[in-house]
């Protein structure tokens, strides 16, 4: 130990000497030869300390810092315990925070004590942790890492149940970042350009990200049983082109998105996914899915207890992020055939009596007026309930413009056709004066 305290004694006064005369490698060998000696005698509280001591000294050059600190973090994984590995990392963090040359480094090293917590089951200080870094305004780190730093920001949140942080977090990423081509990307940077660091062996690439942010994003929105979100959420894992190649990927993939479409409520966006859904060649190899989307696009009424014996097990052993899908899913799925069939109705009946309308929909009268009443509601459907006559009217109130124009529109067609059957009888006079002269 006598021997280690000299050693470093004396590369402290020829540190002093480099520093002094503003010699930068001579000082970055120097800080980083004590490191060395403090590791390599395993003295690891002499190291922490030599990391603080070199650290304060007045004038330090940055790149002696930066070097030491990137020295450092290699000794992280040869620590003989955790808590000599927390020690060393706070006390790189502590030398590290509020210096910009060292923002990767003292980001690096909270993901690596976020973790060590995280496997102590203390998940919500790792997250705490992690929120402290804005990764998203560092100029010199890779895309890759500061998504991958992202992505784990809005996993330790969702992991502790925080979803309003975890959307906040998550909109730092714009899924367009997903859809850049990476050959294309490449480029010489030009004089003046920030150079951006390469980024760590263990980053995932790109598209391996993009499933990881759609698979947390999945389980957002499972939060809020936002359906049509979560099928497009899987539509862009089907799209990445390593699932599209592998049957055994993409055909569970597909399944949930058939299963997501028919739960989302009728809309534009949910009518559009359907329906290219549909076009999809894949959708021959599960059968099943194309006949069910196909009954949803169909304009005929679905008879709930048929399709519900059909594709029971289908759906119980449907597993969503490792789990069924639920009793809530499923009376969505109710929910969503009894709305189908309202608006089948709705298209073939101008006015139908309330009591026909609960046989069709195979409902008490109470059940189809209040579901009836629900779509009025959310403005997926126009009608008008009459209760002392029992009578529902779909046709929409018309204001006197509308009315103008279809009389107008009722008058061009009749012209049309007045103006063909002249014509025809005009040409059926010619050919019989024809025949007549011969």
């Amino acid at each position: 130990m006598a021997n280690l305290d000299s050693a470093i004694e004396q590369l402290l006064n020829v540190e002093k000497q480099m520093r002094l005369a503003g010699d930068v490698s001579g000082t970055r060998k120097a800080a980083t030869d004590i490191l060395k000696l403090c590791f390599d005698a395993r003295a690891w509280k002499t190291l922490n300390d030599q990391i603080v001591v070199l650290s304060k000294r007045r004038g330090q050059l940055k790149q002696a810092v930066t070097a030491m600190v990137q020295q450092a973090m290699q000794y992280i994984d040869e620590t003989p315990d955790v808590e000599t590995r927390v020690e060393l990392i706070k006390t790189l963090n502590s030398v590290s925070a509020g210096k910009i040359y060292v923002e990767i480094e003292r980001a690096r090293l909270i993901k690596k004590l976020a973790k060590i917590k995280e496997e102590q089951g203390l998940i919500a200080e790792a997250a705490d942790l992690m929120q402290e870094i804005a990764v998203e305004t560092f100029g010199a780190m890779a895309k890759t890492e500061k998504i991958a730093f992202i992505l784990e920001q809005v996993r330790l949140c969702l992991d502790r149940q925080d979803y309003v942080r975890a959307q906040i977090l998550s909109k730092k990423i714009s899924p367009r970042v997903f859809a850049v081509d990476a050959s294309k990307e490449k480029k010489k940077p030009k004089d003046g350009d920030n150079l951006v660091e390469e980024a760590p062996a263990d980053i995932p690439s790109l598209l391996e990200l993009k499933r990881i942010y759609y698979e947390l994003m999945i389980r957002y929105y499972s939060h809020n049983n936002d359906y049509l979100e979560i099928c497009r959420c899987y539509k862009s894992i089907y799209e990445i082109p390593s699932v599209r190649e592998n049957p055994a990927e993409w055909i569970p993939i597909l399944r949930k998105i058939c299963w997501y479409l028919v739960l989302s409520p009728h809309d534009p966006m949910q009518s559009s996914l359907l329906n290219s859904t549909l076009e999809d060649k894949n959708l021959s190899e599960i059968p099943n899915f194309k006949l069910l989307l196909k009954q949803l696009v169909t304009m005929e009424v679905i008879q709930w207890t048929t399709l519900w014996d059909t594709y029971k097990s289908e759906f119980e052993n449907e597993k969503v992020s490792g789990k069924s899908l639920d009793e809530k899913a499923a009376e969505d799925l109710k929910q969503r055939i009894i709305e189908h069939n309202i608006l089948v109705v709705s298209k073939y009946y101008a006015r139908i009596t309330v009591k026909r309308l609960a046989q069709l929909l195979c409902l008490s009268v109470q059940e189809a007026e209040k579901h009836l009443s629900d779509m009025v509601v959310s403005k997926a459907l126009i009608a008008k309930i009459d209760r002392p006559k029992g009578i529902v009217c779909f046709q929409t109130a018309k204001d006197s413009n509308d009315i103008l124009n279809s009389w107008a529109a009722n008058l061009e067609k009749l012209l049309d056709l007045v103006e063909k059957s002249c014509h025809q009888i005009h040409k059926e006079t010619m050919v019989h004066k024809a025949v007549l002269k011969v």
